[in-house]
């Protein structure tokens, strides 16, 4: 039952991360430090993964649909739908754990190894909520504004798949992105994005924090943290989907 002590030490460690910081301008100072590592530093890998996820998803729909009887709009409409409700918010968020996760564990668990949490718990600051709160807040702030930017460079990827392309019109591709458009799709793509951000930071802050050893346990940790962060993304996935869309 050793999953379950593991859970029970990760409920403690979150008990302890969501503590009032003792100094606000410390914290916010830390904030501002890791939304540039967790956020802005991930732009690029977003903006690069997305545009190609588009084109492939409308290259692939368009491969699918191809009937006389089916109008090519449904094409933009079928492309649009997956990537806001599903390739977005959760295959890029699974990128976000192996980057952002690994950062995350192997960051913490260095300080582990070389005694600089155990000097804090000295001192006696609360090493879990003024390492990891910041982090957790900072990737719940701006993984959203990942996400969204990610559908606008996926629908750019669509859109230069019918401009390279004759598979589709730009205005039949422009007519299926109108097409009975929801706006609680992008709100269930949110929901989803918020959720998966605080299972990324907290998972994998929890391994880091937790290890013990040196080097080789640094690196096993950042892996655990990888996998048990995709593996909850997956799990919570499915359930949310079931609450929001069922």
């Amino acid at each position: 039952m050793k999953w379950l002590s593991e859970i029970g030490e990760y409920c403690l460690f979150l008990k302890s991360v969501f503590t009032r910081p003792i100094k606000w301008r410390i914290f916010f100072k830390r904030l501002v430090n890791e939304m540039q590592l967790i956020g802005i530093d991930s732009l690029l890998i977003i903006m690069v993964i997305a545009t190609f996820t588009g084109a492939v998803a409308v290259i692939q729909t368009a491969f699918n649909i191809d009937t006389p009887w089916i109008p090519k709009s449904l094409i933009g409409f079928t492309a649009r739908q997956a990537l806001i409700l599903e390739f977005c918010p959760t295959i890029l968020s699974l990128i976000l754990a192996g980057k952002v996760g690994s950062l995350i564990a192997s960051e913490v668990g260095t300080m582990r190894v070389t005694e600089q949490i155990d000097a804090m718990d000295i001192m006696g600051i609360n090493s879990a909520s003024f390492l990891v709160l910041p982090k957790i807040v900072a990737a719940l702030l701006f993984f959203p504004i990942l996400i969204i930017l990610s559908i606008g460079f996926a629908l750019l990827g669509g859109y230069l798949v019918t401009v390279f392309t004759d598979l589709l019109t730009v205005a039949e591709y422009v007519d299926g992105l109108h097409l009975d458009f929801n706006p609680f799709s992008v709100g269930y793509s949110m929901i989803k994005t918020v959720v998966f951000a605080f299972l990324i930071t907290s998972i994998s802050g929890f391994h880091g924090y937790r290890i013990r050893g040196g080097a080789l346990e640094v690196g096993q940790a950042s892996t655990r943290a990888v996998v048990d962060s995709s593996i909850f993304i997956i799990i919570f996935n499915l359930i949310l989907t079931q609450l929001l869309l069922s």
